[in-house]
């Protein structure tokens, strides 16, 4: 039997993916579930035209998202905090910092999408490297220098 998904099923396929599987599994687990619906013809049809609105408008959101990763790029942040007499850092400088210094430039950007690279938040001056998820696999890559307050 034929079936639509309508979301990932572990071992089987994600969501929206027409699969094949025996009658049973379908009609006692994945249809009473809310996990599937039959293909039937007038479902598959409905089913393309969702997929392709859905292309659609995804095609828009990585467009928008690939001209933040380009403004991203270009873009260095300088956070100044309280440091000791060797360069260590009071506390820590985290995303949520990085996030409030990208929104004074103008940038909006979730602090949970802002992660550093070999560390989980900076505790030294220097140079460092943030990597921010835009969308799926979009990502951008921005300088963060932090430096001591006077």
């Amino acid at each position: 039997m034929e079936i639509i998904l309508k979301q990932d099923v572990e071992n089987l396929g994600l969501k929206d993916d027409v699969v094949k599987v025996r009658n049973g599994y379908a009609t006692n687990y994945l249809i009473p579930r809310g996990m599937a619906v039959m293909a039937t013809a007038s479902a598959l049809k409905m089913h393309q035209e969702n997929m392709r609105q859905r292309a659609h408008k995804e095609a828009k959101v990585r467009e928008d998202a690939k001209a933040l990763a380009a403004r991203l790029a270009a873009c260095k942040v300088k956070i100044a905090t309280k440091v000791s007499s060797n360069g260590k850092v009071f506390g820590s400088v985290n995303n949520i910092q990085v996030a409030e210094a990208l929104a004074a430039q103008g940038i909006e950007v979730d602090r949970r999408n802002i992660s550093f690279i070999g560390a989980e938040a900076l505790k030294e001056v220097g140079v460092h490297q943030a990597v921010i998820k835009i969308y799926r696999e979009i990502n951008a890559t921005i300088e963060v220098e932090v430096v001591g307050e006077e």
